[in-house]
């Protein structure tokens, strides 16, 4: 588990101020399944989501998601590890493949996974709810933004440590949240591990 609660160049926990915003999370309680719904509530519904809002910068780092208050999906799951592995709760990356529209091309979308004692693993969106999407924390049944529905689309199983290295490329070398969405990251099915 001491990958899954590392502080990291991309999950940057020990940052002054995401430490300062874990802990007011956490302020008054010890359960771990009330203080990750409570990340989870502040990413989602603080955070905003940086397509739908068009705002820029461009965040990776979970430090500067939370200083600029926008990302796309994968910055704002690396806040949210942040935010748990902050708390000692061990969380991790989750990638779920999706078309775009109705139909190819398909592009990864970011989410994360949660150790609870009483529930183990357990997958979390906090991408940003908005008609048509209604991701909640409700364990042990998970509720996802979105569900596999088309042919090419897929779950990934995989809980990775760190953001897979084709999310990095994107939010790393665009410099504009129109440019991200001209250069969305995907990875084959079969090669996810690569």
């Amino acid at each position: 588990m001491k990958n899954f609660l590392a502080s990291t160049t991309y999950i940057d926990w020990e940052h002054p101020a995401v430490l300062r915003q874990a802990q007011l999370l956490a302020e008054g309680s010890q359960d771990a399944e009330e203080i990750a719904s409570r990340c989870f509530h502040f990413v989602r519904d603080q955070i905003r989501h940086s397509w739908d809002y068009r705002q820029n910068p461009v965040t990776c780092k979970a430090s500067d998601v939370l200083e600029h208050g926008t990302g796309y999906c994968y910055a704002k799951s690396h806040l949210l590890a942040a935010l748990l592995r902050a708390n000692q709760i061990p969380a991790g990356l989750c990638y779920q493949r999706l078309t775009v529209t109705e139909e190819p091309p398909y592009c990864l979308h970011g989410l994360n996974a949660v150790y609870l004692p009483v529930h183990g693993w357990y997958r979390i969106d906090a991408r940003g709810n908005k008609p048509g999407v209604d991701a909640a924390f409700c364990p042990p049944v998970e509720q996802l933004a979105f569900a596999i529905v088309r042919d090419g689309e897929k779950d990934f199983e995989h809980i990775w440590d760190a953001p897979h290295p084709a999310v990095l490329k994107s939010l790393t070398s665009c410099a504009t949240v129109e440019q991200v969405i001209e250069n969305l990251p995907d990875i084959e099915p079969g090669t996810e591990l690569q």
